[in-house]
This record gives C-alpha cells, structure tokens and sequence, in this order.
C-alpha cells in the first residue's frame, strides 16, 4: 500500500512583496525583492523581480504587502496566487 504523504516532496515557493498595479481583472502585479551577494564585488545587490498573481475578488490595492505562493499555470503569465494580505496601503 502506498502511504500518504502529508508534505509535497517539492514545496511551492512562498514570497513577500509589494502590489505595483491592479488595473487588470482578478489580476495584480507584485514587487518582490531578492537579495544577493554579488559574485564579484561580494556586495549585496537587491534584485526585484515582478510576478502576476491571481487575485480572485479584486481587493487588492496598489501598496498592499502580500504574501504569495507558486500555483499551477493560470495564463500565459500568471503562476502565482495570493494566501494573505499582510498589510493593507494607508
């Protein structure tokens, strides 16, 4: 018998960003941030990176901190989905 396996064997990423734009539908595009240590120079280097994410009730709104996680291919771009609002934009 097989047994069932609680944790995936190759967990989805999770990431933290900012929202740069919510002018699509159910849409929004996020900022994330990666820091680096340059090869080189041994400097670190902040590298961002923007992904499209799913945002099925349209509440998100430019300035919102989200914590998003990898999912299946929903569009020709979007691979990421929303789990939580951290912070809501003033």
């Amino acid at each position: 018998m097989a047994e069932q396996v609680s944790e995936r064997p190759n967990p989805r990423k999770v990431r933290e960003g900012l929202v740069v734009s919510n002018a699509m539908d159910k849409t929004a595009v996020v900022a994330t941030v990666d820091r680096v240590r340059h090869l080189r120079y041994n400097k670190t280097v902040q590298r961002t990176s923007k992904l499209f994410v799913h945002d099925e009730g349209n509440d998100l709104n430019v300035g919102d901190r989200v914590r998003i996680q990898e999912t299946r291919p929903l569009s020709k771009n979007k691979r990421w989905r929303v789990i939580e609002v951290l912070e809501r934009a003033r």
